[in-house]
C-alpha cells in the first residue's frame, strides 16, 4: 500500500469510533427527549454496528 492509504487505513477505526459515540449519544438524546423513538434505536443499531466494524477491523 501507498503512505496515503495507510494513513487512511490506522485513521479509519479512530473516525468510526468518533462517530460511534456520536450516534450513541444523539440515539439517547432522541430516545430520551421522545422526540423520535424510530430514528433513536436506528442510531443506537448504527452504534453497535459501527463498534462491530471496529472489533473486527482491529483484531
Amino acid at each position: 500500500m501507498t503512505a496515503a492509504l495507510t494513513a487512511i487505513a490506522a485513521a479509519a477505526p479512530a473516525i468510526a469510533m468518533l462517530g460511534m459515540f456520536a450516534c450513541l449519544i444523539g440515539g439517547i438524546t432522541l430516545i430520551v427527549k421522545n422526540h423520535d423513538r424510530r430514528k433513536g434505536i436506528l442510531m443506537l443499531v448504527m452504534a453497535a454496528v459501527l463498534l462491530a466494524n471496529v472489533a473486527i477491523w482491529t483484531l
